[in-house]
């Protein structure tokens, strides 16, 4: 019976998205749907999280709880803040120039969800990646975006805002997915200065950015994707 209990957190992760995904479509009538959504994507994210070390604690690990959790990925990193983005294209202001694409321009939100899947497929094969990241995770593509809409939800669909920055930080967030950027992992095997510096310097950054509110996670990813950038072209020269 142990061997399916990871498995089933894992399921419970696929039917998070799922949920997030639901209210993530109908926020475009009752936009407290969109708190709902995040609120579904981060109980996605700790069955992510648990479900890799509940199968190393028992020992349990197995191919299909591999595949299992690229697909629960898929739904919950990739297609739900997808419809988060396709629901805040349907509120935000368009211009005149480009008014005749507001029925088109919302399911420009769907590459986001290739984009997803492409960045799990290549994370799956790349060796690379055991003890750091290339390219932004899809969890921290999600969180993202869900916290920038709650947090900053009245400039979003302000004047001050339209559909085509929304479709511009949208392509760029997609390209940092696949993007061959190095990014350091929050994991470590010592507690020491100089091995840590840089995730010591990350996380005394994080303290200031918490004050932020609900943006405060879409800013410390910001954050994090900046120090790394910062540290390869340091370590570069």
């Amino acid at each position: 019976m142990k061997r399916h209990i990871p498995n089933a957190i894992t399921c419970c992760n696929l039917m998070c998205g799922c949920m997030a995904t639901f209210l993530a479509f109908n926020a475009t009538q009752y936009p407290r749907y969109f708190v709902l959504a995040v609120i579904a994507i981060i109980a996605g994210a700790v069955f992510d999280f648990f479900d890799g070390m509940v199968a190393r604690l028992l020992n349990v690990s197995s191919p299909i709880g591999k595949e299992l959790d690229s697909l629960a990925d898929v739904i919950t990193f990739g297609v739900a803040p997808s419809a988060l983005v396709f629901s805040l294209f349907q509120q935000v202001q368009y211009p005149e120039s480009v008014d005749f694409l507001r029925k088109v321009l919302p399911y420009s939100a769907f590459l986001m969800a290739a984009f997803s899947a492409l960045r799990l497929a290549k994370f799956n094969l790349d060796t690379r990646q055991t003890t750091s990241f290339i390219g932004l995770p899809t969890p921290a593509n999600a969180l993202f975006w869900g916290s920038i809409i709650i947090g900053q939800y009245p400039f979003l669909t302000s004047g001050r805002f339209n559909a085509l920055f929304l479709l511009a930080f949208m392509i760029l967030f997609c390209w940092l997915m696949v993007a061959e950027i190095p990014l350091f992992a929050l994991k470590f095997k010592n507690l020491s200065w100089a091995e840590n510096k840089i995730k010591y310097i990350f996380l005394a950054g994080c303290l200031p950015l918490l004050l932020l509110g609900y943006s405060a996670l879409a800013a410390i990813i910001v954050w994090y994707v900046a120090l790394s950038i910062y540290e390869v072209r340091r370590a570069a020269h």
